[in-house]
Order: structure tokens, then C-alpha cells, then sequence
């Protein structure tokens, strides 16, 4: 919402693992170094260790991007898995050939041992990544350590690095996880920053996002430490609203007023109320009162009544042109405020319309008529993708499609708009059968979060594409990688999907804030496939576009 405002090329504060964003204080270099140490190690575990928030998943963002070519990197972000479930998904994201349908631990483990032999006959080095590895139960960390005595006479053949919160050193000084222990080779823990280094982390990151001055005054940053406790997630949920409130305010930059709003907004703390400035005040009038009242008898030697104190209480008298003024301008007709501060609901149309007329706006955008009944299986009927989720505006602005949101009146009654057009400090809106332009700031207080919108992939591609697999679904995610990352696509071939077009994957995954697993899920195909569809209604045009 802000960041036109600000004058800022991105959100700096997002709490997507961005490496771009990583501040490297003196702890966050020493826990890259022990990922790298880890990454050119001969085997066996590496540890790293720290509170939620503190940086882990984007020191391993980090790490993704500085692994040598020699390197074949598998990424686990999700843990919670069976032995048998994190074996085949360890063969899935390896790229190992298993038989198809196959349950036996054996039978993975045989797949595993046989790729790790040929990998370092290959002269490449193979590197397992769990993150949020305190989900990991015993029996799996056992397994994980038996996978560790795959090996040569020279060196062991997998090298697994364990990401997790302080509960996982913990779990690892159990007496059956002790033979894991002594197969660390590295361990670091991960603690908050410093003072200094809160400072130094808003500053670093304004300054990435483009930011041209000092928008955190330095007098705030010891109240940010007190506040974040030198978490980095946590500074990075606090100064975002701090500037929300200030760009909602019309603010040049954050003041302690409205960081102490963000904060109880952020933590959810009650608004306490102080008496100590109105006790002040009272008496500052009582003194006054009294001096008045001695003043009036030196000067006229005369008594004062008890209707004193009652006049000294009203109000001095003005002059009449100044009233009438007043008078005036309290008569005078307040100019509309343009955009509008909130959404109105047309009190000539029935509420429980909305949603049938917030999906007619949204098919005229696309050519089509709605029918009623379910949106998203008409929409199917065209040929078009429907997505339903709770996201942000930096969500809806990269996805560039109308959208259905579902919104909230004074009276905290629902009803459904389209969002027809998204600029940098405005949003178009189809309310029931009138247009309506609103300011962002009003969003916050109005938006649950939902949206739905629709979305067209090309008949060539398919969910959830596979490595080994080749065709027109795979040329044509070829081709939108290529497009996407500004590359020409090499014509006339058909390509695999093999371990170069993953990374490639996974570096879109990872610029356009995707969780980087390689998997072309749908937000990754939605991302893909609006690069070329230049005939999709879109929010806001693209930059090179009118």
C-alpha cells in the first residue's frame, strides 16, 4: 500500500525468506559459514539452531545461492513425514528412479545408495536440506543417521544439514539420538540481534527496497530492540505496519506515536489509557483559579463571591466577527473526499446480491456473461482456472487479474466488489452496479483477506510436471522460464525436465517470493503462465506496457 508513498521499489519488509534482504550481522555470517562448511564437508550432520524468526530459512536461501556446480542440492520444508513418505520424497527430489508404487524402506534406501555411489563416481557432491527439523520424529532422525553410512573408504556419500527451532538440540541429547549427536560435525545457534544490529538491519533493508531517506528516526530503534527482542521476523511485522500507519496518516516518516500504535496492533495489546497528563492539566486549572482569584482581590480589595470558580471555568469571550466567522465555516459544505475513505454498499440494491453481482463484473472483465450458481465451475466451462485463497495486495498486484474480495461495512456486514483496477495509492472497485474508487488505506479496515479471481493456462501445459518427463507441457515451461528470465529458448527441441530446468524452477520460485521446492504447483503455473497472456484483463499494466 505504502510503497509509492515512500518512494520504495518493494516492500523492505517483507517476511518472505528473501536473500536479497539478508542483513549479515556477525552471527548470520557465522551461521553461513557453517551451511558452507557443511556443503564441502566429507558427511555426516550439520546443525543450525535458533528462535522462530531469527533468520534460518533465509540464511538457506542464502546458501541455495552460493552451492557449487558440483553440488546436487534436495530441499525438505515440510518434515512432518513417515519414514517411508521422507525416503520417497528424498527420491523425488533427487530425481531417483524407484519402482513405481514401491512401500519397502529397503527398496528406497537400495535407490538411494545406488544414485549416491554414481553421483560421486560422477565426481558431484550430494546435499540433503530439512527445514523445521524439530517436526522430525525419532524414528525418522534415526533413519536419517542410517542413510549416513552410505559411503566409500574415503568419505560418506550424503551430506544433511538440519535446520530447526532450539527444541531440535534438545531432542538430539536424547540417549537414543546419541549416536546421531556424535555424527555432527558443526552446530551454530542462531540468536537475536543486537541493538546496533537492529539499527543496522532497518537501515540495510530500507536502503534494498529503494528507500531515499531515513524513514525509522535513529531515536526509534532502541524502542524497535525492546519491542522485537532483536527478531528479525518480528522487526520486520512491526516497522511494516509502523509505515502503514504512517502512509495512512499522510506521515513523512514513522513518529513514537504511531510505532507504539503498530506495536499494539502487532501484539495485540489494549490501548492503556494514561491519567497522568489530564491529572495535570486539572490541576494546572485549579492553580490558575486560584492565583486568578487572588489577583482579583489586590486588585479591586474587594471579596470574592462563589460565583468566582464558576466563571473562571467558562470560557473567555471572543469577539462577535470571530464567532460569526466560526459560524460561518461550520455552515460552509464540507468538499467530498476523492477517493472515498471506505466502501459503500448502494442502499438502493439488496445486500444479498452482492456476490451474483460482484461475479458478473468479474466474467464481463473477461468477455463472458455469468450464469449464477457456482462461479468456479463456469469459469472451468470457458476455460479458465479459479482461485480461491487469503492473501495481500502484493499477492493480487503480481498475479495481475480481477478479483472478487470479500469486504466488511461500518456495520461489519459482508458483501462481496470486484476489484477492477489497482494503482499506487487507489483501487477501483465494481460495488453492486456502480463504480467506486477508494483510497488503499481504507482496505486494512475493510478486507477479511479473501479473494477469488480467474486465471488461463494453455492446453500444452498441466499441474504438477515431474522430473524425467518431456513433451508439450514441459517445452512449453521451457519457454515461459526463458521468457520469464529475460533468456531466448532454444527452438526446435524438446527438452527434459532434468536437474538444470529445476533450478531454473526454483530460481523463478525464488524471485518471485515462491517457496523455491521445484514443484510447478498451480501458483508457480498461475505466475508462469501470465508472462505472455496478453489478452487476460490485468489490474494494473505491466511496466513497459500502456
Amino acid at each position: 500500500m505504502y510503497q509509492h508513498f515512500f518512494g520504495l521499489a518493494e516492500a523492505p519488509f517483507s517476511i518472505a525468506p528473501d536473500p536479497r534482504y539478508l542483513y549479515l550481522s556477525q552471527r548470520h555470517q557465522e551461521a553461513l559459514a557453517h551451511l558452507l562448511y557443511g556443503v564441502s564437508g566429507d558427511g555426516g550432520f550439520v546443525l543450525l539452531t535458533g528462535e522462530v524468526g531469527a533468520g534460518k530459512t533465509t540464511v538457506c536461501r542464502c546458501l541455495l545461492q552460493q552451492i557449487p556446480d558440483s553440488c546436487d542440492v534436495a530441499y525438505i520444508f515440510n518434515p512432518k513425514l513417515t519414514v517411508e513418505e521422507l525416503l520417497s520424497t528424498i527420491c523425488v527430489e533427487f530425481g531417483i528412479a524407484c519402482p513405481a508404487g514401491n512401500a519397502s524402506i529397503k527398496v528406497f534406501i537400495d535407490c538411494i545408495n545406488a544414485y549416491l555411489l554414481d553421483a560421486h563416481a560422477r565426481g558431484r557432491h550430494t546435499v540433503l536440506i530439512i527445514d523445521e527439523a524439530q517436526n522430525l520424529s525419532a524414528e525418522v532422525l534415526e533413519q536419517m543417521r542410517l542413510l549416513t553410512n552410505l559411503e566409500t573408504n574415503e568419505r560418506k556419500l550424503l551430506q544433511i544439514i538440519l535446520l530447526g527451532q532450539p527444541e531440535l538440540g534438545l531432542m538430539l541429547e536424547r540417549p537414543e539420538l546419541r549416536q546421531l549427536s556424535q555424527r555432527v560435525v558443526a552446530r551454530y545457534h542462531l540468536g537475536p540481534l543486537t541493538r546496533a544490529e537492529v539499527a543496522a538491519y532497518v537501515r540495510h533493508r530500507l536502503e534494498i527496497s529503494g528507500a531515499q531517506r531515513q524513514l525509522f528516526p535513529a531515536a526509534l530503534m532502541g524502542r524497535v530492540y525492546r519491542l522485537s527482542g532483536g527478531v528479525p521476523r518480528v522487526i520486520n511485522v512491526l516497522c511494516d505496519r509502523a509505515l502503514l500507519g504512517a502512509y495512512v496518516q499522510g506521515r513523512e516518516r514513522v513518529d513514537r506515536r504511531t510505532l507504539a500504535q503498530a506495536a499494539r496492533e502487532v501484539f495485540h495489546q489494549p490501548q492503556r489509557r494514561s491519567f497522568v497528563r489530564p491529572l495535570l492539566a486539572a490541576l494546572l486549572l485549579v492553580l490558575c483559579g486560584v492565583l486568578a482569584m487572588k489577583w482579583y482581590q489586590l486588585e479591586l480589595g474587594g471579596a470574592v463571591t462563589a460565583s468566582v470558580p464558576v466563571a473562571l471555568a467558562k470560557p473567555a469571550a471572543r469577539p462577535i466577527a470571530a464567532a460569526a466567522a466560526d459560524k460561518a465555516a461550520v455552515k460552509q459544505p464540507q468538499p467530498a473526499a476523492t477517493p472515498a475513505d471506505a466502501l459503500e454498499w448502494p442502499a438502493n440494491q439488496a445486500l444479498a446480491d452482492s456476490g451474483a453481482l460482484a461475479y458478473a463484473a468479474l466474467f464481463r472483465a473477461w468477455g463472458a456473461d455469468y450464469q449464477g450458481g457456482d462461479a468456479c465451475k463456469q469459469a472451468e466451462g470457458l476455460g479458465l482456472r479459479c482461485r480461491s485463497a487469503l492473501g495481500g495486495l502484493d499477492e493480487l498486484r503480481e498475479l495481475n487479474r480481477p478479483a472478487v474480495l470479500l469486504m466488511h461495512d461500518a456495520q461489519d456486514r459482508e458483501f462481496s466488489a470486484m476489484l477492477s483496477a489497482l494503482g499506487d495509492r487507489t483501487a477501483d472497485f465494481v460495488v453492486g452496479a456502480h463504480r467506486q474508487t477508494v483510497a488503499l488505506g481504507a482496505l486494512a479496515a475493510q478486507w477479511s483477506g479473501q479473494y477469488t479471481l480467474f486465471w488461463r493456462m494453455p492446453e500444452e501445459a498441466h499441474d504438477n510436471m515431474r522430473l524425467g518427463e518431456h513433451g508439450p507441457a514441459v517445452a512449453w515451461l521451457a519457454r515461459q522460464l526463458a521468457l520469464a528470465q529475460g533468456r531466448v529458448a532454444e527452438p526446435g527441441r524438446d527438452p527434459l525436465f532434468d536437474q538444470a530446468l529445476l533450478r531454473q524452477v526454483k530460481q523463478f520460485q525464488l524471485a518471485a517470493g515462491l517457496v523455491p521446492d521445484g514443484v510447478v504447483g498451480p501458483r508457480t503455473l498461475m505466475r508462469l503462465a501470465g508472462v505472455a497472456d496478453k489478452t487476460a484483463p490485468q489490474l494494473s499494466p505491466r511496466k513497459g506496457e500502456k
